[in-house]
């Protein structure tokens, strides 16, 4: 993944079309990096969850091009790869594996983002109810020693309907759950890093598995 990521570098530093377009060759040939790479991580990650069997990289990468009509920053490109892989791709309602190659801050992470109103509520209802369950998984050994998680993406209060003194406050204040494993420039580079991203996604699995069964719980 070395070369994608020297583009996105370069990408960041010459974020305009008239750069973009004299690379386009680059960007393809960084792109299709990306694609492969995620179509290995589809095939590992189905070794141990069946959901993806049937799911194709392209259904799950994020195009690079911004929506800029209503930001204030007009830079036309993305300076990351990012994958959402999940039964349905990257608008798929369930929980997922997430990877994201940037030009700054990679990382691994997973979970259930930016979920319909009433499914997050059937999730932290199941937080609020199974809350055993739910902590065994992010008390986990393994699960804590590995994840952490985007603290600011918290709501200030605990959401309408639930008690604001229940035992699981900080987890039902969580406007996403999708807890994150930093990666590292050398592990980005480095031949491990389909086994390192495959080794995390393994422990992510559990939590996911409890946020799908909230989903199809409610979605049948």
């Amino acid at each position: 993944m070395e070369s994608a990521l020297t583009f996105l570098k370069a990408l960041k530093e010459n974020n305009n079309r008239d750069w973009f377009n004299a690379n386009k060759d680059w960007y393809t040939k960084s792109s299709e990096e990306f694609k492969s790479f995620i179509n290995l991580l589809i095939a590992g990650i189905s070794g141990f969850d069946d959901s993806l069997k049937a799911v194709d990289a392209k259904e799950c990468i994020f195009r690079i091009y911004r929506d800029v009509r209503f930001s204030p920053n007009k830079e036309p490109y993305k300076t990351n790869f990012g994958a959402y892989m999940a039964k349905g791709g990257r608008k798929s309602i369930y929980a997922a594996y997430y990877f994201h190659l940037d030009a700054e801050s990679s990382f691994i992470s997973g979970g259930i983002y930016m979920a319909e109103p009433d499914v997050m509520k059937q999730i932290r209802e199941d937080i609020d109810i199974y809350s055993d369950e739910f902590l065994a998984i992010l008390n986990e050994k393994r699960f804590k020693s590995t994840f952490n998680f985007f603290e600011n993406e918290k709501l200030s209060r605990v959401p309408k309907g639930f008690d604001k003194d229940s035992p699981m406050a900080e987890y039902l204040k969580f406007k996403h759950i999708t807890p994150y494993r930093d990666l590292t420039e050398k592990e980005i580079c480095t031949d491990k890093l389909l086994d390192i991203t495959l080794d995390t996604y393994k422990t992510l699995k559990p939590l996911n598995d409890f946020i799908n069964r909230s989903v199809k719980g409610l979605k049948g």
